[in-house]
């Protein structure tokens, strides 16, 4: 019976409360100086942002006309119309060429990931990432514009265009697809799917949100890009004529470049008009981006 007791005694008794450790003096030095270090950080990119939205708005803003959005480009004046119409074309024109190579990538890589073209495909995009835009520019201006005799055209500039979106869509999708539940794989082959089914049908689709947004921060990018574009697609003062090479076409980082630098009133008027366009369609895909992103989360 005492054994019986004892056992009894030990096992009803409550465990011991732990210790919190206290931390040391210099441990507590270092973590107040890290939090007051980022708080600043934070604290300077913030008013840095909101100086620059706050002069590309007020002065942008200013700046808009309906004439804007209704006439050409005339030398330093008139309006925007062209360059409207060339970011849509070339932004859009990379996603077309963008999205299918960027989404086979990433499948791949995903499914495949022990591979060893699948690993060489991600040291690729991740290298690609970090490639300046103006190096993008120089090879498609040798290979495109020169070697291949297309001139400045907008097959040039979307094709550079797509190669600068071709690592964010690929990550993206690899990431979103390695997100997928294993259950859902393993339920599928269960029920007899083949491997493409399983792709296809299981896991693009539960996939299909944070891919998107992917593909709309690789259209932010493009949107915003100038470089490449210099090189590839020229400039022009008029309409695109729906050639895809020997034919120039406008856009509007190029007004934002080329026009804040001359002299004239009319030509500061389009480059904060430019500005102030370019910034806004970039937030607008932004929050669009982060809109689906949530909603995929939840």
């Amino acid at each position: 019976m005492s054994h019986a007791n004892e056992a009894f005694r030990l096992t009803a008794a409550p465990p011991p409360v732990p210790r919190v450790p206290r931390f040391p003096l210099r441990r507590r030095i270092f973590s107040i100086a890290g939090w007051t270090t980022t708080a600043l950080a934070l604290i300077l990119l913030t008013a840095a942002m909101l100086g620059i939205l706050e002069m590309v708005f007020v002065r942008g803003i200013g700046a808009l006309v309906p004439a804007t959005f209704t006439t050409i480009t005339q030398g330093t004046g008139g309006g925007l119309l062209n360059a409207i119409e060339g970011t849509f074309v070339l932004s859009f024109g990379a996603l077309l060429l963008a999205v299918p190579f960027g989404m086979a990538a990433g499948i791949y890589i995903s499914e495949y990931r022990n591979g060893w073209w699948a690993k060489t495909i991600r040291l690729l995009a991740d290298v690609l990432v970090g490639v300046p835009s103006i190096v993008v520019g120089y090879v498609g201006y040798v290979t495109m514009v020169d070697w291949l005799g297309w001139n400045f055209s907008v097959a040039a500039g979307a094709i550079s265009l797509a190669v600068m979106s071709l690592p964010y869509i690929c990550r993206t999708t690899e990431m979103a697809l390695q997100q997928v539940p294993g259950d859902l794989r393993e339920a599928a082959f269960a029920l007899g799917a083949g491997e493409s089914q399983v792709i296809f049908r299981i896991c693009l689709p539960a996939a299909l949100r944070a891919i998107l947004t992917g593909i709309l921060l690789a259209l932010a990018v493009s949107v915003g890009e100038t470089a490449p574009l210099l090189y590839t697609a020229g400039w022009s003062n008029y309409l695109w004529d729906g050639k895809m090479t020997h034919s120039p076409v406008g856009y509007l980082t190029y007004a934002i470049w080329t026009f804040i630098s001359e002299p004239f009133a009319s030509a500061h008027q389009l480059a904060y008009a430019a500005a102030f366009l370019v910034m806004a369609l970039v937030l607008l895909v932004h929050l669009a981006a982060r809109l689906v992103f949530d909603r995929h989360r939840r």
